[in-house]
């Protein structure tokens, strides 16, 4: 249960009641806020290796190499206040050629270029006054060898810089400190040839990297340089996986870029080899509340632009930049909020175990929404978030509980007897995962213990911008590594159920998180209806279990002797004898965890069979899967404990509405 003050608590429970409601559209999509990018320069120039920089005082610092055709010429380029006016168009030559890579960082004052030439020399070419003027070039090392297709730079905040660069399969890191360039550093892994890799410093530097590993496949990789704050300064974090594409199945990554205006936000190539060949940047995102560590990504976008080398991405102010060598793209990184309490007309919201959806009409009589999703109703959009937040008027104003979110798939205008309105279907995060389909085969613990089920669930709902939260959860699911498979074009919401299959564990969503339960027989209530908090009408039911007996069979991992475990709720089979449950899972290896999974089954048997519902005034803080006491002494029930499986709040001040309905399940 949602904690609530000690005011709206009360007020909640009042024999009169005044309800509120407050309804807020945001321009957010799964908790992060949505970028909508602007094109505002097109231009003829080459597609090939580039970088961007934005220092502090905003103006833009675009660098391009001219293609091998042209000698491979380094331009740069400053437009010192960046706006649709603005003349994108204007390059000066550096006087370099035969440049094989380029990187740009800045920090407030100070911006940098860096690039390689073909005879290995590393460069670095300094400004102090934001691009307006430059330093001479500096040579500050050698690269191992030419390959190199990845090179990245970020500063820290007091000045020191981190240049990394990909040579074949080797990523190196050097260093600048108080002034003065360190021995470039090689990594500790082993992977194929690398073909990107992007820097951004939070404490540690954290890496994007893209590239093959020893087997040939193409792979996303996150990786930490450690600076001391969760990775000890000087040395490399585990590799972790992002994406990956079959050796055999055409699909490359490369050319990538990174920033951090308020998560961290990555652009890179994916490129494809078969018909209808293409080479395409896309976008993905950190999931809200996230480390990097995590490696928890929201799955990649495709992003309308052709191109082999990428999109560079920066931030200043209130806005986030793009950049390519005939482009410029802006968008604004400041939410934009609405509050739509006022015009409210009715609202219904649907909470359950699967789905959840909010219906909501507003007065439109004035016209204020004949527009949604331009000019000041901007954030009221398709895609856009509808936070539903449930309250009462209380001694201190009014209150609302910060309820769930959901986001709006629909928009209908309505017209009637003289009256105008606008409604706004919108759902929660389970039409998210319903939505997500596997781009590639995904697999862990074919050979080794690689991810628990709590991080493959973990990983599939980052994928759709989901974080997982755990209010309690069970032995099994750190502990429990399945050989584990995802094929292409499965449904993520197919998937969360598959892996909640192999546990007693629950999860429910509200607004970009979702909630780890685990329903033992042991919870405790949170809450109480029927004395202090008004029971209008109840109605509550016992059922025969939908299965009394579960058979599992596994297989015995030495021997590879099958392993079959029989489990009996014996109090129902006593009642309507044995309703059999059969379960096969190569993945069970040992007796305990076919005994865990048929107890999990018949846990989810038991709490389905209780069943009723309550209608109540709203308590602003119910969950799902809370357990709440009921008093029903119209009933003779006296603290019956049952368990919240859905839950539909409705709301409409013309008729006097304001209820809401619980759906039970025995605990």
């Amino acid at each position: 249960m949602r904690e609530l003050s000690p005011t709206l608590l009360t007020a909640q429970k009042e024999a009169s009641r005044t309800p509120y409601v407050r309804v807020t559209a945001r321009n957010r999509l799964a908790g992060i806020v949505r970028l909508n990018w602007t094109r505002l320069y097109t231009g003829s120039e080459p597609d090939y290796f580039h970088a961007l920089a934005v220092p502090g005082d905003g103006s833009l610092i675009r660098v391009r190499i001219s293609p091998p055709t042209d000698g491979r010429k380094l331009y740069r380029q400053r437009v010192a206040d960046p706006g649709p006016e603005s003349d994108f168009s204007q390059w000066l030559y550096a006087g370099q050629y035969n440049v094989i890579i380029v990187a740009a960082g800045s920090l407030g004052s100070e911006a940098s270029i860096f690039w390689i030439k073909n005879d290995r020399s590393i460069y670095q070419l300094e400004s102090r006054d934001c691009g307006a003027s430059w330093g001479s070039p500096q040579l500050i090392d050698y690269s191992p060898t030419t390959a190199i297709n990845g090179i990245a730079v970020s500063y820290r905040p007091n000045g020191d810089i981190g240049l990394f660069f990909a040579d074949q399969d080797v990523l190196y890191a050097k260093q600048r400190q108080s002034g003065i360039w360190q021995d470039k550093v090689a990594w500790d892994k082993t992977t194929g040839e690398l073909s990107g890799v992007a820097a951004c410093y939070d404490g540690d530097f954290n890496l994007f990297v893209t590239g093959q590993d020893t087997e040939g496949n193409f792979k996303l990789y996150s990786l930490i340089y450690g600076d001391g704050q969760k990775v000890p300064a000087g040395t490399w974090s585990a590799l972790k996986e992002f994406a990956r594409a079959p050796a055999d199945g055409q699909f490359e990554y490369r050319q990538a870029f990174m920033a951090k205006p308020d998560v961290h936000r990555c652009f890179f190539v994916e490129k494809f080899g078969g018909s209808e060949a293409y080479a395409r940047p896309f976008w993905s995102h950190s999931v809200a509340d996230t480390n990097f560590g995590d490696n928890l990504w929201h799955e990649p976008v495709p992003f309308d632009l052709a191109s082999e080398y990428g999109l560079a991405i920066a931030h200043h102010g209130d806005y986030g930049w793009l950049s390519h060598p005939g482009g410029v793209w802006r968008a604004k990184l400041a939410e934009e909020s609405l509050d739509l309490s006022a015009d409210l007309l009715n609202a219904k919201q649907e909470a359950g175990e699967e789905a959840g959806r909010l219906t909501v009409e507003l007065e439109n009589s004035h016209g204020q929404y004949a527009t949604p999703g331009a000019g000041e109703l901007s954030a009221l959009d398709i895609g856009c978030q509808l936070e539903f937040s449930p309250g009462y008027v209380t001694p201190a104003g009014s209150e609302a509980s910060p309820g769930p979110a959901y986001w709006i798939t629909t928009q209908e205008h309505a017209s009637a007897h003289g009256k105008a309105s606008l409604i706004l279907q919108a759902l929660d995060g389970w039409e998210l995962l319903k939505n997500w389909r596997a781009r590639h085969q995904l697999r862990w613990n074919k050979a080794a213990s690689e991810m628990s089920v709590k991080d493959i669930l973990a990983f599939v709902l980052a994928r759709c911008g989901l974080k997982l939260e755990v209010k309690s959860q069970s032995p099994a699911l750190d502990s429990y590594y399945p050989d584990f498979v995802i094929n292409p074009n499965s449904t993520g919401e197919a998937v969360v159920k598959r892996l909640l299959s192999f546990v007693p564990d629950v999860i429910f969503i509200e607004g970009a998180k979702a909630y780890l339960v685990n329903p033992t027989a042991e919870d405790s209530p949170v809450y109480a209806y029927g004395a202090d908090h008004a029971i209008i009408e109840g109605r509550y039911r016992k059922g025969a279990w939908e299965f009394n007996r579960v058979l599992v069979e596994g297989c015995e991992p030495v021997s590879e002797e099958p392993l079959i475990s029989d489990v009996f709720a014996w109090a129902e089979v006593a009642r309507l004898y044995d309703r059999p449950k059969r379960l096969e899972d190569g993945n069970i290896a040992s007796i305990s965890q076919a005994e865990q999974r048929a107890a999990a089954y018949l846990r989810r048997a038991e709490i389905e069979a209780g069943g009723g519902t309550v209608r109540i005034p709203p308590n602003c803080g119910q969950q799902l899967y809370d357990v709440i006491t009921l008093n029903d002494p119209r009933l003779g029930l006296g603290g019956e404990k049952r368990r919240v499986l859905g839950l539909t709040l409705t709301y409409n001040p013309l008729r006097g509405e304001y209820e809401a309905r619980l759906l039970l399940g025995a605990v």
